[in-house]
């Protein structure tokens, strides 16, 4: 009878790895390293303090080095990178892909980076230069160089007698060449299966498929991982403005892009950076922090002075003073729900300008029954708890109008900071508390001082 495999965890490799560290047995910690992947590596890295993060590092193997930088936050990549020479770099970056060496170079010293440099050889110098002239958000900045291209007017027959000069194998995640013209201007792709399936003496013209877009060069990431998700592609090739094929995108690149993008969002919510080392120094992050606990004080004060404005209402009907939380909170609630969808359609490209409006008007519709439904519900709990009527009548009005205001602001907010380039998901949270509490106060507050007083 077989066996299971007991697969460990990754808090069972850490537990080892630290325990490994403990007992100072450093040669089984480096063999429990480097019998991982890059990507695993680097999350072991991350979970890491910073002493024991710094001795773990020392013992990645060279050869692979690179890869895991790659894979660590930009802030643990300046830390690792601080501590390590000259040498050390141009080996860890010796053996990286074209595209993931353009990614890396970015955070490097300007005397490494020309160290770098010096050591490719003219082509692949040529091609590193070339993914560096876009912005590393763009698609050309995600692309890697080594598209494989045939000719339309060759045979099957002589694109595999070509395919087998590849010694050490096609690219990863070859799924089809790039057809070209002389000009090395896109034509079409021509997918492996189909070499293998047709005549070997039909011309790559007569099998290829033309009808696959290639990716713009200037694309924003977000718009190639809808384009990948869309289409399920494997890989897609990209082009710059004359039509000339400059390389491919493959799925790998933009699996990360979707996870920096996820990272970005649930990050932002909170005001901190994807990039965040989770150990970073106490001082460091007291200051990050800072900035949006600064700001989240002065939004708070803002609230309190609406509700300064209101006390002798409050003196007279201390009820209010019970009931104000619950209005300021649902508002929160329901804005906070219509704001994540909203940051989630433009994160996906499924919202702008065009299309808000009718975000906009399907909210306030959603918010209004919200509204009131549960303003019956708590204007019936007031009515019991304090045996007003209008107190009942007041939070009920409130609760709606609050609703409302929250379903408007969540849905129109990502788009106006998305607009004035502000990032909606690291601000849309701090201004929708603020707009929700004020609105919630205002309405409940000033109802009251016209009705009950």
């Amino acid at each position: 009878m077989s066996q299971s495999v007991q697969v460990p965890t990754e808090g069972q490799r850490f537990s080892a790895l630290h325990d490994a560290f403990d007992r100072g047995a450093l040669r089984q910690a480096a063999q429990m390293l480097n019998a991982l992947e890059p990507a695993e590596i680097a999350h072991l890295l991350e979970s890491m303090p910073p002493a024991e993060r710094a001795a773990a590092w020392e013992l990645v193997d060279g050869a692979s080095g690179g890869e895991v930088l790659l894979y660590v936050t930009e802030e643990v990549r300046e830390d690792l990178l601080r501590d390590m020479d000259s040498a050390e770099i141009l080996e860890a970056t010796r053996e990286l892909d074209t595209d993931d060496l353009a990614d890396l170079v970015a955070d490097l010293p300007k005397s490494i980076t020309r160290e770098v440099l010096k050591s490719l050889d003219a082509q692949r110098r040529a091609r590193l230069e070339q993914a560096l002239s876009y912005p590393e958000d763009s698609a050309g900045g995600l692309m890697n160089t080594d598209a494989v291209t045939v000719r339309p007017e060759v045979t099957l027959d002589v694109v595999m007698r070509y395919l087998r000069r590849f010694k050490e194998g096609l690219p990863d995640l070859t799924d089809n060449l790039i057809v070209v013209n002389r000009e090395g201007g896109y034509l079409g792709v021509l997918f492996l299966s189909d070499i293998l399936t047709n005549d070997p003496d039909a011309s790559v013209a007569e099998v290829m498929t033309a009808d696959i877009q290639p990716i713009p060069a200037t694309w924003e990431a977000r718009d190639v991982a809808n384009r990948f998700e869309q289409h399920d592609l494997v890989s897609a090739p990209v082009v710059g403005e004359d039509g000339q094929v400059l390389g491919r995108i493959t799925v790998d690149d933009v699996m990360d892009v979707i996870r920096e993008e996820a990272e970005h969002q649930f990050m932002g919510q909170a005001g901190l950076s994807e990039d965040s080392d989770m150990f970073a120094p106490v001082l460091l992050s007291a200051r990050r922090r800072a900035l949006w606990l600064g700001i989240n004080l002065l939004t708070a004060f803002l609230a309190a002075w609406v509700i300064g404005q209101f006390e002798a209402t409050i003196e007279q009907v201390v009820a209010l003073a019970v009931l104000m939380p619950i209005v300021a909170s649902m508002g929160g609630i329901a804005g906070t729900q219509t704001l994540t969808l909203a940051v989630r359609g433009i994160a996906l490209g499924q919202l702008s300008g065009q299309n808000a409006p009718s975000l906009v008007a399907r909210e306030l519709a959603v918010g209004a029954i919200n509204g009131l439904i549960w303003a019956a519900v708590v204007a019936g709990v007031a009515w019991v708890w304090f045996g007003s009527p209008g107190i009942a009548a007041i939070i009920a009005a409130a609760m709606v109008i609050n609703l409302v205001m929250a379903a408007l602001s969540g849905a129109a907010l990502p788009v106006l900071l998305e607009r004035v380039g502000i990032d909606p998901a690291l601000a849309g949270g701090v201004i929708l508390t603020t707009v929700t509490d004020v609105t919630g106060f205002l309405a409940f507050l000033g109802l009251a001082t016209l009705y009950l007083i």
